[in-house]
């Protein structure tokens, strides 16, 4: 499979692309996860866009959070992966490339992130270290998690 990634900012995302940016965040994080939250939370104007393509097709997408936003440090959000096409390493490409890119973006800086627990040993996998304690965002167990760069 021959994989497009794609790292845009707000202005620079076609109506297309937001669309169907929106329409994944949507499909996953309200309606299979049941989850009622105002996901348009005026971030994404400020964030760069990662999504991952074939033939026009989004099948992941994560977006990078510039420092001082959600948190004091870079962060990656709102990570998901379209379910038609899980269990394909999706999941994992798209935050290797996330991680990639905000070490382009932004140098050697830590990176944080808001994981769901379930995908704790996931996040670890890739490096990232659980820092705090577990708590509910929208009815979901998130946990903070924070990846350093090797120097």
């Amino acid at each position: 499979m021959n994989l497009e990634t794609r790292l845009r900012t707000f202005s620079q995302l076609s109506n297309e692309e937001l669309y169907q940016i929106l329409r994944l965040r949507s499909e996953v994080f309200v309606v299979e996860q049941n989850c009622v939250f105002l996901d348009l939370d005026d971030k994404d104007q400020k964030c760069h866009h990662l999504s991952i393509y074939y033939e026009n097709e989004l099948l992941a997408y994560c977006r990078i959070v510039p420092a001082g936003l959600s948190y004091k440090e870079v962060a990656i959000g709102r990570v998901v992966s379209a379910p038609a096409h899980r269990g394909k390493g999706l999941g994992r490409k798209v935050m290797d490339e996330a991680i990639e890119a905000c070490f382009n973006l932004f140098g050697s800086v830590p990176i944080r992130l808001g994981a769901q627990t379930y995908a704790l040993k996931f996040y670890q996998s890739l490096g990232f270290r659980e820092e705090g304690d577990v708590y509910d965002e929208d009815g979901i167990e998130h946990i903070e998690m924070v990846y350093q760069f090797a120097r």
